[in-house]
């Protein structure tokens, strides 16, 4: 049922780079929850690799704050735990619920958040929140840890700014980018559940002290594009502007100069256009809402 060249188990970030290096070539993938890689692997399109497991890693397990008050969110974590986590309920709430739009409670169990961004898919239904939350990744391989946006960390579909003797580590949010923010994530799906994103859009906003002017508005879409991205043109038109409706109309129709969405058996070039203007507008609403202001 799996057929796989050999499988060996990581008992440190050092060892992991250590065994990707031994077994380095295109054939070689780490695997952490294997909810993608062994469902990959039982249809046949993994035949014959060999997978590095990072899974009981607990160096790389859970969600903490630094020093400097960064949120450091750990790629072996699971994706229910993302969502339960106290520092994530407090700070960044919408990056709970984005993940909790994934699969199952079986898939969230055991599915995390670093293989949903290492994945490279557009679809992927964390990535457009830490696109709009300005997201650093931590990638550390033989020479070292190195840092680098999330808007980088995405190459082309389905590739990643990961080489082949490297491993993501972190995923950091700095203070400055979920401090005073209030966000929402919008799925559209053809089901309510068990199904990858039509399209989706992740909003955050922070609001003047008076909650009468957007300060900083930041939006990222999935599926709107090769892969996911941020939406500067829909920011542009936010950014600075009243809290109001004629705000976020203006926004959701900036928002169509930015995406780039195909036609695909799933939906028409048409449609996706159609959902990026109007997610956009109904999540910068609701992130407004929540905020505390009043359109």
């Amino acid at each position: 049922m799996y057929n796989m060249g050999a499988y060996y188990e990581a008992t440190s970030v050092a060892h992991a780079i250590s065994l990707l290096q031994r077994h380095s070539g295109p054939t070689t993938k780490i695997v952490a929850g294997g909810s993608d890689v062994l469902i990959q692997m039982r249809e046949g399109k993994l035949a014959g690799y060999t997978l590095v497991s990072i899974q009981r890693l607990d160096e790389l397990r859970g969600v903490y704050m630094d020093d400097d008050e960064t949120l450091r969110i750990l790629p072996v974590t699971s994706f229910s735990h993302i969502t339960k986590h106290p520092l994530i309920k407090e700070y960044i709430n919408v990056l709970g619920y984005a993940v909790d739009q994934i699969g199952s409670p079986q898939i969230r169990n055991i599915g995390t958040i670093g293989g949903n961004i290492c994945n490279g898919v557009t679809s992927a239904d964390s990535a457009s929140t830490l696109l709009a939350y300005d997201a650093v990744v931590e990638i550390t391989g033989p020479a070292g840890v190195r840092r680098l946006p999330i808007t980088d960390f995405y190459i082309k579909a389905g590739v990643v700014a990961l080489m082949p003797d490297e491993v993501l580590t972190a995923i950091l949010i700095p203070k400055e980018s979920y401090e005073n923010t209030h966000g929402h994530y919008i799925k559209y799906a053809m089901r309510n559940a068990m199904d990858i994103a039509t399209l989706g859009c992740s909003l955050n906003v922070r609001l003047s002290p008076d909650k009468r002017a957007v300060e900083r508005v930041r939006v990222g879409y999935g599926v709107a594009g090769p892969v996911p991205m941020r939406a500067k043109n829909a920011e542009e038109a936010g950014n600075g502007r009243p809290a109001s409706m004629d705000t976020v109309n203006r926004a959701a129709k900036a928002a169509l100069l930015d995406v780039n969405p195909r036609d695909s058996w799933r939906a028409s070039k048409a449609l996706r256009l159609h959902l990026a203007e109007e997610l956009c507008r109904r999540a910068f609403t609701m992130a407004i809402t929540r905020a505390g202001g009043s359109l």
